[in-house]
């Protein structure tokens, strides 16, 4: 199955300032998730964003953040799985009863919170597409387990760009344009 911008949600999982430093390659993870943020922008994809324990964590990093369409929702937590986040389940359920169905999952860290929430997802029969160029965990070691299992439990591995070039469809668009400049 391929993605459809009208049928996607984007996915964030804990992209935050104090968390991101001890995340391996934690640079490259976030310039791929504002990759997809801006794709999602361009291609009318809603974003939702979990941040795990602000108040030990930090907020949500400040370069994504500012990325944000104004729609996006942030949603504090202090489960694992954005999913046992009532405010959050709820939130996506209300996208899910719109059509968004396909879940693109990005963010920190891959074996535990994107873990456990994808797991959830798929639990509920949510296609998930992990974006595994735009997931980390402090250890390179911890990220390919994740990974894995993910893979394992159902979840189709892909790439930012690959998320891009199927949102999109067709080269030639206005968003096309905007689009194929991210990833030069």
């Amino acid at each position: 199955m391929l993605l459809e911008a009208k049928r996607s949600i984007l996915v964030i999982i804990d992209l935050q300032q104090k968390l991101n430093p001890a995340i391996d390659k934690g640079a490259e993870v976030v310039a791929r998730a504002e990759i997809l943020i801006e794709g999602a922008r361009q291609m009318g994809v809603p974003v939702i964003v979990s941040e795990q324990y602000p108040k030990g964590l930090g907020p949500t990093i400040e370069s994504v953040a500012e990325k944000l369409p104004n729609e996006s929702k942030t949603i504090s937590k202090l489960t694992f799985s954005a999913m046992r986040s009532a405010n959050f389940a709820r939130k996506l359920a209300t996208l899910r009863a719109e059509g968004r169905d396909q879940m693109v999952v990005c963010g920190t860290e891959a074996h535990i919170c994107v873990m456990q929430t994808v797991a959830d997802l798929l639990a509920e029969d949510a296609p998930v597409f992990l974006v595994n160029d735009a997931v980390g965990s402090r250890a390179e070691h911890n990220r390919q387990a994740g990974i894995a299992r993910m893979a394992q439990l159902g979840a189709q591995c892909v790439t930012s760009e690959m998320v891009l070039f199927e949102w999109l469809e067709v080269a030639g668009s206005d968003e096309f344009k905007v689009i194929s400049k991210l990833i030069i």
